[in-house]
């Protein structure tokens, strides 16, 4: 059973030292959670806006900062990566902390990066920017989900997931819509960077106002040396896999070096996390359900697919299309038009049948199938194909996206909802980051092999830059951007092909997975996973904290520890 006492609505008395521990939570009014999920939905618009609004200002971006095609790729994957190592750590920190505190400090951390971003005078500094940003996406992503896990009970989670796909299918299309608008203006790229403060500052403002939860306060043991393992072995690998073929060969001594660190890294932490840690980041026993583990290799496979693939679609519109920034972000709409209206109908269906499975199914299909309509574009398909190829990966995302994180808190207890919500989290960011730095090399080495290839059959032996880098093409000869437009069309469309076998993975995963009907109140848990360690059963007295109160919460009334 919950761990928590019961949310405290906006102006209710707190309960005091004296209040009864062994009544049931009391479920918060529709009306309180959605005046807390205001708040909420504001800090997942930020987390989503940092990512569109910039989407369209990259090529311009790195024309200015002298970037090459990896610059461009590291301005996306610098974020994923800091997102990606940080998502546990916050889920682990939101079973342990104020929620409300953690997310308002997200919130700060993700202006300071914005700040950083917006006065980069480099590329280098940018990138480092755009890592600061991502430690706070990182929790605001993680948070949001936990939050609503401990307000609402699974049945009725769904119908507020779609809420949450809504504010994500707003985010990216007004994104790139207002990025490019930005770009286009006189205040350039760097005014990107400075669009997300407003909703942030009004995020924490609503937070402080509408959000009132219960606090947790038990024995605290924290996984530093488990977090720290994490982080180092995913960020080798992730510079391995976006350097390699461009700084380095495939084939090198640097290869070895970060491939057999990152390897022996992520040993290191599986040992720490299933055998010394107290308290682990990653609760490596939340995988022995089913549904779970699944769940989790599908997030990877569609966080491959989606931000792998997708983040090069600008791109494809601007270098291959010759469009403006504001323009590539108006044909975004097609693939957001159907996210945001599958996420909303698929959330509302589930909350009033509590069946969830064929949804994941359906979605997952659409993907496979616009992803490799997807692969078969180049710089002459015509757009209205292009637009109807988006709309159905959209489509299909939003039918999958919440709802595999849905799938995973039915089959968790309220004493892990935090560490479980941010695992998937992790694991999608994690396909990104991996699917960005990935497709992005096959892009890199696909343009600079057709570039080299065209301009030696012209004859042509200097052009004033390297192959692998992106140019600004209205400053080309005709011939040459011809060149350039045809290169990244073609390129663009292969690594769809790429994605493709990745969406299919995930589409296996989510069959075998057993669905288990949604349960109707926050309390209940649905299957045992196991024992947690005796060091950790005997973390000592839990007390919740509501208003300035505190109440005790006896052994009886803890959650068994190992339900899931």
């Amino acid at each position: 059973m919950s761990t928590q006492a019961p949310a405290t609505a906006a102006g209710s008395p707190a309960p005091t030292d004296t209040a009864p521990t062994d009544a049931a939570p009391t479920p918060m009014t529709h009306r309180e959670i959605l005046e807390a999920l205001s708040g909420l939905l504001l800090a997942m618009f930020v987390a989503m806006l940092s990512s569109t609004v910039v989407t369209n200002a990259l090529p311009r971006i790195v024309t200015d900062l002298n970037g090459s095609q990896s610059g461009y790729t590291w301005v996306v994957v610098s974020t994923l990566l800091a997102m990606t190592a940080t998502t546990p750590i916050w889920g682990k920190l939101a079973d342990l902390f104020s929620k409300k505190m953690l997310v308002q400090s997200a919130l700060v951390i993700y202006t300071i990066g914005s700040l950083i971003s917006a006065f980069a005078p480099s590329m280098g500094v940018l990138i480092g920017g755009r890592v600061v940003q991502g430690l706070g996406v990182g929790g605001l992503t993680a948070l949001v989900q936990v939050v609503i896990a401990s307000m609402v009970s699974p049945r009725e989670r769904g119908r507020y997931s779609g809420y949450i796909g809504a504010v994500f299918a707003t985010a990216t299309v007004s994104g790139p819509l207002i990025g490019g608008l930005v770009v286009d203006s006189p205040l350039g790229w760097r005014g990107c960077f400075f669009v997300g403060l407003p909703f942030a500052v009004l995020a924490f403002y609503v937070l402080q106002r509408r959000l009132h939860l219960p606090v947790v306060r038990r024995e605290v043991s924290i996984d530093y040396l488990g977090a720290t393992l994490i982080v180092g072995g995913v960020s080798s690998l992730l510079i391995w896999v976006s350097l390699a073929g461009s700084s380095f060969a495939w084939a090198s001594a640097t290869t070895a070096v970060l491939l057999t660190l990152g390897v022996a890294l992520i040993a290191a932490a599986l040992y720490v996390e299933s055998r010394v840690a107290l308290d682990p980041v990653i609760p490596l026993r939340l995988f022995k359900d089913r549904t779970t583990a699944l769940a989790t290799l599908a997030s990877v496979m569609v966080g491959v697919a989606m931000f792998g693939a997708t983040v090069y679609l600008s791109q494809y519109f601007q270098l291959a299309r010759g469009m403006s920034p504001t323009e590539a972000g108006l044909m975004s709409i097609a693939m957001v038009g159907g996210l945001l209206v599958s996420s909303i109908v698929s959330g509302r269906v589930i909350s009033s049948t509590g069946i969830w499975k064929r949804w994941l199914v359906g979605g997952l299909v659409l993907v496979v199938v616009g992803l490799s309509l997807l692969s078969t574009i180049d710089a002459d398909t015509p757009l209205v194909l292009v637009g109807v190829f988006m709309a159905l990966v959209g489509i299909g995302l939003g039918s999958t996206m919440q709802n595999l994180v849905l799938a995973v808190q039915n089959n968790t207890s309220a004493q892990d909802m935090g560490a479980a919500s941010s695992v998937v989290a992790f694991f999608r960011s994690l396909g990104g980051s991996v699917g960005v730095s990935v497709l992005g090399a096959v892009l890199s080495t696909q343009v600079a092999g057709t570039v080299r290839t065209g301009l030696a059959e012209m004859g042509v032996t200097d052009t004033g830059h390297e192959s692998s880098s992106i140019p600004d093409l209205a400053a080309l000869p005709a011939p040459i951007r011809d060149l350039y437009e045809h290169a990244f069309g073609t390129a663009v469309g292969h690594i769809f092909l790429v994605a493709v076998p990745f969406a299919i993975l995930a589409l296996v995963c989510v069959l075998f997975i057993k669905e288990v009907p949604l349960r109707t109140t926050l309390s209940d848990a649905a299957e045992p996973l196991g024992p947690k360690s005796p060091e950790a059963s005997a973390a000592g007295p839990i007390e919740a904290h509501a208003g300035g109160a505190t109440v005790p919460v006896p052994a009886a009334r803890q959650s068994p520890a190992g339900n899931a």
